[in-house]
């Protein structure tokens, strides 16, 4: 996507969990009269302020904020979705001459803005109850027949795209690569994108995420999960029920574990997601975005205000 001075602006801030994601964008929105717009599949849910690190109620005081908690743990919802409702949030901030600051590490969310969207069909319902209920190793034999190169390219044992990559092949006849070849409705032809991708040192991003982790459970993610499992109209397989430390907290406080048998776990989980997430946003995107591992909010500010320069 080639900027233009006649595009509005639009900042982004992407990179792996607990990278330093939030507190630059709220320094960007202070500094430039900007909207940060939440871009983190697990921040939209109200029910997981805490295990999802979403901003505190005295970062959000800072600067606007949008996209953050809007969503009930039972209701549906999507990057299709996501990306109507942040194209709607960047239009509303542009409107208002402000600077709309996307940050998150979810790269299909940003794809899906960006980019667009496969115009893939529904789905046979009869056919996605089949998938759903198939025994992963299975699923993954059969993606392996239906669709090698999907098999080849997901991790088998990544239940959600595997059963995605499936049941779109299944009911459609086309695989989903062949869908996303005829992507539409991004908003990247239309905007200026100024984008900093946090690659941090390794072992720095480490140590964050399980000190993070601790004090999350010591600040409010246990009361957080026990409310979240006492709602029976939360499907068992909704994505927030499987959000990391959800599962985790769950056994510890059913004495299936111990706190730290539990803690371990979730370490171990987060490290992993931010490995995938760290890989993706180093190699996917596109060579524009920079990249960087500087660590210093003050440092980022000033070279991010640089790149709103260009």
């Amino acid at each position: 996507m080639a900027n233009s001075p006649d595009r509005p602006r639009v900042a982004l801030i992407a990179g792996p969990t607990a990278s330093g994601k939030s507190a630059l964008a709220v320094a960007i929105a202070r500094g430039h009269d900007g909207v940060v717009v939440n871009a983190d599949s697990a921040q939209v849910y109200r029910d997981l302020r805490v295990l999802s690190a979403r901003p505190a109620p005295e970062e959000e005081a800072q600067a606007p904020h949008r996209l953050f908690g809007h969503v009930d743990g039972a209701d549906s919802y999507s990057a299709a979705a996501w990306a109507k409702d942040a194209t709607v949030a960047i239009d509303a901030a542009h409107a208002a001459g402000k600077l709309p600051v996307l940050v998150g590490g979810t790269g299909l969310y940003l794809r899906t803005l960006i980019d667009g969207i496969a115009p893939v069909p529904d789905i046979d319902p009869a056919i996605r109850t089949e998938v759903r209920a198939l025994p992963l190793e299975q699923a993954a034999a059969m993606l392996h027949r239906l669709d090698p190169a999907a098999a080849a390219r997901l991790n088998p044992a990544d239940t959600t795209r595997v059963t995605r990559a499936l049941e779109v092949v299944r009911s459609t006849g086309r695989t989903l690569a062949d869908w996303q070849r005829d992507r539409s409705g991004g908003i990247g032809d239309r905007i200026a994108l100024s984008a900093m991708v946090l690659l941090p040192d390794r072992d720095w991003l480490t140590e964050r995420c399980d000190r993070r982790l601790a004090e999350m459970f010591d600040g409010g993610a246990v009361e957080e999960v026990a409310a979240l499992l006492a709602r029976d109209d939360i499907a068992p397989d909704a994505p927030v029920r499987r959000a990391i430390g959800v599962g985790e907290i769950a056994a510890w406080q059913e004495g299936a574990t111990t706190r730290a048998e539990a803690l371990a776990t979730a370490r171990f989980a987060t490290r992993q997601y931010a490995k995938r997430q760290y890989t993706w946003f180093r190699n996917q995107p596109p060579a524009g975005w920079l990249r960087t591992s500087e660590t210093e909010t003050c440092a980022l500010s000033t070279i991010f205000d640089t790149l709103l320069r260009q």
